[in-house]
């Protein structure tokens, strides 16, 4: 394959990685203003046109109307008031929607000028039917909100929350690898050490991210507001409250907030530990600055997420919180690719 058409195919996965973001950042918006049971219906095509005319948001309103989340929650919101948790579930679907016309339509064009060696059409095939996945799972979460609970599964948000990063994640490496210029090189043994390191920590920042999935399902955030204990308790008494045992880390929310708060604080003594490493075992001056943002990225994602348990998860905080994650984990995947594509200086 050309240099200038891998330059291309990662630019075009650059991209299609910055609008999951942004779908990411408006879907934590919506969670956080209760916007995504606004539209009771899945329409893939007819559902991008939103409602325009006086007659059609009475009727998408109507519909809403027939939810147990309105005749329970918000029974005495206003057309207008629906307006405003419609946009928000809208926008999102929208840009889900555009990321995947964006990824196929110059997917096609590279695949039918032949610009692709064959294994990266499996590749690319993958990430477009993951993308198809995250739809129907994203259908599949508002569905359980749509029933006698007016509230979606967390099961089922998790699981959203965590396709998103794994299509994320795919998107970044294979475009990480076109970019690359290096072959990757055999590693000596403390070099394969550096890089198990780093692929734990990519691991640790993962389980971050699905942890997270069930603090938000759960709304473990709104419980707990202090820091650095748990009101007043390294760890709460009320930790394995339920029985059986294991539903406490999917049900309560002593034990989900106290999970994330524990890969926070191994993330924040292992991240520093691995940059001082990194550093002193000579790596090249791009691996440390890459560990340097990995650091700073971390610790400003941490300030963050201690704000947003003190104020409460204020909207704005809570959707930078999850949109720090992103960008926290989109580092680290390129610190660990960097690792594997550089050859170590001794």
């Amino acid at each position: 394959m050309e240099h200038r058409t891998r330059r291309h195919i990662a630019l075009w996965l650059f991209i299609c990685s910055a609008m999951v973001f942004a779908t990411l950042v408006v879907g934590g918006v919506t969670r956080l203003t209760h916007s995504g049971l606004s539209i009771v219906e899945w329409q893939p095509i007819v559902g991008i046109v939103p409602p325009l005319t006086r007659g059609q948001w009475d009727e998408t309103f109507e519909k809403y109307k027939q939810t147990p989340e309105y005749q329970k929650v918000n029974h005495q919101m206003s057309l207008d008031e629906f307006k405003g948790i419609f946009w928000w579930e809208y926008f999102h679907r929208v840009l889900g929607r555009t990321i995947g016309i964006v990824f196929l339509v110059p997917f096609l064009w590279f695949l039918l000028r032949h610009r692709l060696d064959r294994g990266l059409v499996a590749r690319l095939w993958g990430i477009f039917l993951l993308g198809g996945l995250q739809g129907a799972m994203g259908w599949y979460m508002v569905k359980s909100g749509l029933v006698d609970d007016p509230r979606v599964s967390q099961y089922r948000l998790t699981a959203h929350l965590s396709l998103a990063f794994v299509i994320f994640t795919a998107m970044v490496w294979v475009a990480l690898g076109l970019r690359a210029e290096r072959e990757r090189a055999a590693p000596g043994t403390a070099r394969a050490g550096r890089q198990k390191a780093g692929a734990w920590i990519a691991g640790i920042a993962f389980y971050m991210i699905v942890t997270g999935g069930f603090v938000a399902g759960i709304r473990a955030g709104k419980a707990y507001n202090t820091f650095p204990l748990m009101n007043g308790h390294l760890v709460p008494p009320e930790i394995m409250l339920i029985d059986p045992w294991y539903l406490n880390f999917f049900n309560n929310m002593a034990t989900v907030q106290f999970d994330h708060r524990l890969g926070a604080w191994i993330l924040a003594f292992l991240v520093p530990w691995f940059w001082w490493r990194l550093r002193a075992a000579g790596e090249s001056p791009r691996v440390r600055a890459v560990a340097t943002l990995v650091l700073l990225a971390l610790a400003a994602q941490i300030a963050l997420g201690i704000a947003t348990l003190l104020m409460q998860v204020p909207v704005a905080l809570g959707a930078a919180h999850q949109g720090g994650a992103m960008v926290v984990f989109g580092l680290i995947l390129w610190l660990n690719h960097e690792l594997r594509a550089v050859p170590a200086r001794h």
